[in-house]
Protein backbone atom coordinates (compact mmCIF):
# COMPACT_ATOMS: atom_id res chain seq x y z
CA UNK A 1 0.00 0.00 0.00
CA UNK A 2 3.04 2.06 0.87
CA UNK A 3 4.30 1.85 -2.49
CA UNK A 4 1.18 2.58 -4.58
CA UNK A 5 0.74 5.68 -2.17
CA UNK A 6 4.26 6.78 -3.15
CA UNK A 7 3.86 6.64 -6.75
CA UNK A 8 0.98 8.46 -7.03
CA UNK A 9 2.26 11.20 -4.95
CA UNK A 10 5.62 11.18 -7.42
CA UNK A 11 3.23 11.02 -10.48
CA UNK A 12 1.76 14.09 -8.48
CA UNK A 13 5.23 15.64 -8.37
CA UNK A 14 5.78 15.43 -11.84
CA UNK A 15 2.64 16.91 -12.86
CA UNK A 16 4.21 19.72 -10.36
CA UNK A 17 7.52 20.02 -12.06
CA UNK A 18 5.35 19.97 -15.44
CA UNK A 19 3.26 23.21 -13.81
CA UNK A 20 6.43 25.01 -12.57
CA UNK A 21 8.89 24.43 -15.30
CA UNK A 22 7.81 25.24 -19.17
CA UNK A 23 10.76 22.51 -20.15
CA UNK A 24 8.76 19.55 -18.99
CA UNK A 25 5.37 18.40 -20.30
CA UNK A 26 3.07 15.98 -19.47
CA UNK A 27 -0.46 15.65 -20.81
CA UNK A 28 -2.35 13.68 -18.20
CA UNK A 29 -2.09 11.82 -14.52
CA UNK A 30 -2.24 8.77 -16.42
CA UNK A 31 1.04 9.79 -18.40
CA UNK A 32 2.78 11.38 -15.30
CA UNK A 33 1.92 8.13 -13.38
CA UNK A 34 3.55 5.95 -16.21
CA UNK A 35 6.60 8.66 -16.63
CA UNK A 36 6.76 8.03 -12.55
CA UNK A 37 7.07 4.40 -13.05
CA UNK A 38 9.74 4.25 -16.00
CA UNK A 39 11.58 7.13 -14.51
CA UNK A 40 11.74 4.96 -10.86
CA UNK A 41 12.96 1.54 -13.16
CA UNK A 42 15.34 3.37 -14.99
CA UNK A 43 16.53 4.34 -11.30
CA UNK A 44 16.38 1.21 -9.71
CA UNK A 45 18.23 -0.41 -13.16
CA UNK A 46 20.37 1.80 -15.15
CA UNK A 47 21.07 4.21 -12.62
CA UNK A 48 23.85 1.97 -10.88
CA UNK A 49 25.47 0.53 -13.77
CA UNK A 50 25.78 4.16 -14.93
CA UNK A 51 27.02 5.33 -11.72
CA UNK A 52 29.55 2.25 -12.16
CA UNK A 53 30.55 2.93 -15.32
CA UNK A 54 31.41 6.84 -14.74
CA UNK A 55 32.76 6.51 -11.25
CA UNK A 56 36.26 8.23 -12.32
CA UNK A 57 34.31 10.93 -13.97
CA UNK A 58 32.26 11.56 -10.95
CA UNK A 59 35.21 11.46 -8.66
CA UNK A 60 36.98 14.10 -10.75
CA UNK A 61 33.89 16.44 -10.72
CA UNK A 62 33.17 15.74 -6.75
CA UNK A 63 29.69 14.41 -6.90
CA UNK A 64 28.50 16.80 -9.84
CA UNK A 65 28.09 14.42 -12.54
CA UNK A 66 25.61 12.42 -10.52
CA UNK A 67 23.68 15.35 -11.88
CA UNK A 68 24.13 14.70 -15.29
CA UNK A 69 23.09 11.13 -14.88
CA UNK A 70 19.83 11.95 -13.13
CA UNK A 71 19.25 14.26 -16.06
CA UNK A 72 19.82 11.25 -18.41
CA UNK A 73 17.51 9.06 -16.88
CA UNK A 74 14.53 11.51 -16.74
CA UNK A 75 15.65 12.58 -20.30
CA UNK A 76 15.62 8.93 -21.57
CA UNK A 77 12.21 8.51 -19.69
CA UNK A 78 10.60 11.31 -22.19
CA UNK A 79 11.89 9.40 -24.79
CA UNK A 80 10.28 6.29 -23.93
CA UNK A 81 6.85 7.76 -23.21
CA UNK A 82 3.98 9.25 -25.07
CA UNK A 83 2.40 12.07 -23.15
CA UNK A 84 5.56 13.13 -21.49
CA UNK A 85 7.81 15.49 -23.18
CA UNK A 86 11.08 17.13 -22.33
CA UNK A 87 12.27 19.78 -24.50
CA UNK A 88 16.03 19.54 -24.37
CA UNK A 89 19.04 18.34 -21.91
CA UNK A 90 18.94 21.30 -20.20
CA UNK A 91 15.27 20.82 -19.39
CA UNK A 92 15.79 17.74 -18.34
CA UNK A 93 18.61 18.56 -15.67
CA UNK A 94 16.13 21.25 -14.58
CA UNK A 95 13.35 18.86 -14.37
CA UNK A 96 15.26 16.51 -12.58
CA UNK A 97 16.66 18.44 -10.26
CA UNK A 98 13.08 20.09 -9.15
CA UNK A 99 11.46 16.52 -9.07
CA UNK A 100 14.16 15.17 -7.02
CA UNK A 101 13.23 18.18 -4.28
CA UNK A 102 9.85 17.30 -4.18
CA UNK A 103 11.22 13.39 -4.12
CA UNK A 104 12.72 14.72 -0.90
CA UNK A 105 9.91 16.19 0.19
CA UNK A 106 7.79 12.87 -0.72
CA UNK A 107 10.67 10.18 1.40
CA UNK A 108 10.70 13.03 4.46
CA UNK A 109 6.91 12.97 5.02
CA UNK A 110 7.02 8.90 4.46
CA UNK A 111 9.02 8.64 7.10
CA UNK A 112 7.98 10.94 9.80
CA UNK A 113 4.41 8.99 9.05
CA UNK A 114 5.38 5.15 8.51
CA UNK A 115 8.54 4.88 10.40
CA UNK A 116 8.00 6.77 13.71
Amino acid sequence: MKLIFKWLLSAAALLCVAYLYNGVVVSSFGAAMMAALVIGLFNLVLRPVLVVLTLPVTVVTLGLFLFVINALMFWAASGVLDGFYVRSFSAALLGSLIYSAFGLVIDSAFQRLFFK
